[in-house]
């Protein structure tokens, strides 16, 4: 047993050792391409001592300084971590394609070597910098770009503007970074999506070199107008820790804050108008890939009992600015405005979610009403093209009601119209005569005879019943009190005409005359059916100056129509109510103001 914990003991070690002896040796360069009047550090780093190193010959490069050396031994959570750093700085001294070459060291009687390193030499440069300047360093290590999902969309289509932050191994950033100038974005509807401070770190490649990057943001754009459209610049003051020449007591590098201002550029898009062939007339500018729909909550009512009819689009694209196509229905069902409602949602991948707009309508006679298919075209901007979605016929069966003699018909436009029925009878061609029994007239002269006369003479006869009458309608102008009154009685029989026709059913009146005050009410206060609670009305009433009786009056005709259906009521009281119903209207129109 004490021989088995042995071998644990011995191969544990002996696999701390062989982790601890894994020897790291690479070169690494502060850039691999540069101008022929430029400076290069090259770095030769291990992770354990060694000895007898031999740096490569540099070919194609002077030694401007250098050799450098600086050692890091530190214990972290009782683990030692050790660093040996050669340094130097070289100037090239042809343009071309060189190599630093090979370096190695040797550990524990085993030699190693680093890896060649291919640098690029280019003409010279207007601004030479300096491979130990830390400016110049912040500058080359750190990088704003503005990725653009698609450089050519097409009118009203999405695309995603992703802001990354690259950062490059050599350098960091332990400050928060401020924005300094916010891209507008014109001729765009745009959105937002930041990461809200919890950024990501990924690694990725910038220009051929290992980086790494944290998304800052994602904006969503739909471009609203074509041609060339420019985006402007995110820009940024950041903070970068930069590793300097000095280092501390343990031999690690001290690092020197250098705060750059960085920008991702203006970007161009280049943004295609929709392609006119194969577009359809109802086309509205919808712009994605959707879904289209029209459902009724009800098939069989009564009449004047409500229904609700809802046209939905949803799917992924423009839904914030597109247009639903307009509900046609018979103009014997009463229709009133649509309630338009959203659920939206904006992620990279664009606008999603769903656009709806309820109808309310009242059908007023029994009968089956056919509400006619309506179409919703867009354009599909990963096919290219114009889609088409036909919604199914919908039919209305209004099973109990007064009946009416209007059919509905079909125009050429695709709306409906009600028109009467007519009815052919073998009288209506009773006026013509098979045969003629003909007499010849004997004509008299018309002068002098008492026709003439009548109509010589008639016209001076009437000058005085002209006056008369002229005298009186100025009277009647003149009486504005008698006028109002007159008009108030003309509108209150006028809304109350349709009750007064079924005076003698006691449900069909008091529907008709709940309905008539309705539409008072509608026409005189601008108000719709939902909004039509008692305390409303009286509210809307008294506010335009009417007295609290009339009020008061009206209400009770309102409760009186609720609940004589239902109780047992005599012609008497039936008449008394509409005579009522008069009153109160003429009153209240001659006192609104």
């Amino acid at each position: 047993m004490k021989v088995k914990h042995i071998l644990y003991a011995i191969l544990f070690v002996s696999c701390a050792f062989s982790a601890q002896g894994q020897v790291k040796f690479e070169a690494k360069v502060s850039k691999k391409k540069l101008g022929i009047n430029e400076r290069l550090r090259v770095e030769f780093e291990m992770n354990q001592d060694g000895d007898n190193f031999n740096p490569p010959d540099f070919d194609g490069f002077r030694v401007v300084g250098g050799p450098n050396q600086a050692i890091s031994n530190s214990y972290i959570n009782r683990k030692r971590t050790y660093s040996k750093t050669y340094s130097y700085f070289l100037s090239p001294l042809k343009r071309g394609n060189l190599t630093i070459g090979q370096a190695s060291i040797v550990v524990d009687g085993q030699t190693y070597k680093t890896i060649p390193v291919a640098i690029e030499v280019t003409a010279a440069v207007k601004t030479p910098t300096d491979g130990n300047n830390t400016d110049i360093i912040a500058e080359d290590n750190v990088h704003l770009v503005a990725e653009i999902s698609n450089g050519s969309p097409f009118l009203n289509e999405r695309i995603t503007v992703t802001y990354k932050m690259y950062v490059s191994k050599d350098v960091s950033i332990t400050s928060q970074w401020r924005e300094i100038d916010t891209p507008r974005y014109a001729d765009f509807w745009s959105k937002n999506i930041d990461a809200s401070g919890n950024f990501k770190i990924y690694e990725g490649d910038y220009k051929g070199e290992n980086y790494r990057y944290v998304i800052l943001r994602t904006t969503v754009l739909y471009p609203q107008k074509t041609g060339k459209l420019e985006l402007e610049p995110l820009t940024l003051d950041v903070p970068i820790d930069v590793p300097g020449n000095r280092r501390d007591l343990f031999g690690r590098r001290l690092t020197t804050r250098v705060n750059k201002t960085i920008s991702a550029g203006r970007r161009t898009i280049n943004v295609k108008p929709l392609p006119l062939e194969g577009q359809p007339e109802n086309f509205s500018g919808a712009v994605g890939e959707f879904q289209f729909s029209v459902k009724s909550n009800k098939e069989k009512l009564d009449a004047n009992e409500a229904l609700e009819i809802t046209t939905a689009v949803s799917g992924n694209g423009n839904l914030n600015t597109l247009q639903l196509p307009s509900l046609k229905v018979p103009s014997t069902l009463e229709m009133y405005e649509p309630e338009r409602s959203e659920n939206l949602r904006t992620k990279a991948t664009g606008i999603s979610g769903s656009v709806s707009e309820n109808y309310t309508i009242v059908p007023q006679y029994k009968g089956l009403y056919p509400i006619r298919p309506i179409a919703f075209s867009y354009f599909n901007p990963k096919t290219e093209k114009y889609q088409t979605i036909t919604s199914q016929e919908l039919v209305i069966n209004v099973e109990n009601g007064p009946v009416t003699n209007a059919v509905t018909t079909s125009n050429d436009d695709g709306t409906l119209t009600d028109k009467q029925a007519v009815v052919l009878s073998s009288e209506n061609f009773k006026y013509i005569k098979l045969d003629a029994n003909l007499s010849p007239i004997v004509s008299e002269p018309f002068f002098k005879s008492t026709l003439f006369w009548s109509l010589l003479g008639g016209p001076f006869l009437l000058i005085p019943l002209l006056i008369i009458a002229g005298r009186k309608r100025s009277i009647r102008r003149a009486d504005v009190q008698g006028n109002r009154l007159r008009k108030a009685n003309k509108m209150a029989k006028r809304y109350l005409a349709e009750a007064k026709k079924n005076i003698g059913n006691k449900v069909i009146f008091y529907e008709a005359l709940e309905r008539s005050l309705h539409n008072y009410l509608k026409a005189k206060l601008n108000i719709e059916t939902s909004e039509m609670s008692k305390e409303r009305i009286t509210q809307l009433l008294q506010e335009r100056n009417v007295d609290e009786t009339p009020v008061m009056q009206f209400m009770s005709l309102l409760k009186s129509c609720e609940f004589a259906r239902y109780t047992p009521t005599s012609n008497v009281t039936i008449q008394q109510d509409y005579d009522k119903a008069v009153e109160t209207i003429s009153t209240i129109d001659k006192q609104l103001q």
